[in-house]
């Protein structure tokens, strides 16, 4: 008779798999008769059915990796609109001063190129160096 059904029943009732159940071969007319799930653990407490241990190499400890400068994903996209934001308020504050009449042609040309470089951090930034063109 096939035990492929017994052995399936075994790995249900012990929760493990087929490849580790074992019968052995002096007790199989016992374990023919076997139909419900309590008939299969009184077996394996008898010895009639063994279970295997699990095969397998032993899990090594993975080292933690560390976060180089290489590794450090900065976002762009935050990058480029603190920057957008910052021009635009800037350049605003120049066109208003130059349309005042505080700022030459000159002046206001040579602030936009050091607001396109990033020279001013902010708007007070911004006023102090223009306060140090009047002095």
């Amino acid at each position: 008779m096939n035990l492929v059904i017994k052995k399936q029943l075994a790995a249900n009732t012990l929760g493990v798999g087929k490849g580790r159940i074992t019968f052995v071969v002096e007790r199989l007319a016992e374990v023919r008769e076997a139909i419900t799930k309590q008939d299969v653990r009184d077996l394996v407490k008898s010895g009639a059915i063994q279970v295997k241990q699990v095969k397998g190499r032993k899990t090594n400890v993975s080292r933690k990796n560390r976060r180089g400068v290489g590794k450090v994903k900065v976002k762009v996209n935050k990058r480029k609109q603190e920057y957008v934001i910052m021009t635009r308020k800037l350049r605003f504050y120049v066109s208003e001063l130059k349309k005042q009449g505080k700022l030459t042609t000159e002046e206001s040309t040579e602030i936009r190129k050091k607001i396109r470089n990033r020279v001013y951090k902010s708007k007070a930034n911004l006023r102090l160096y223009i306060e140090g063109l009047r002095k």
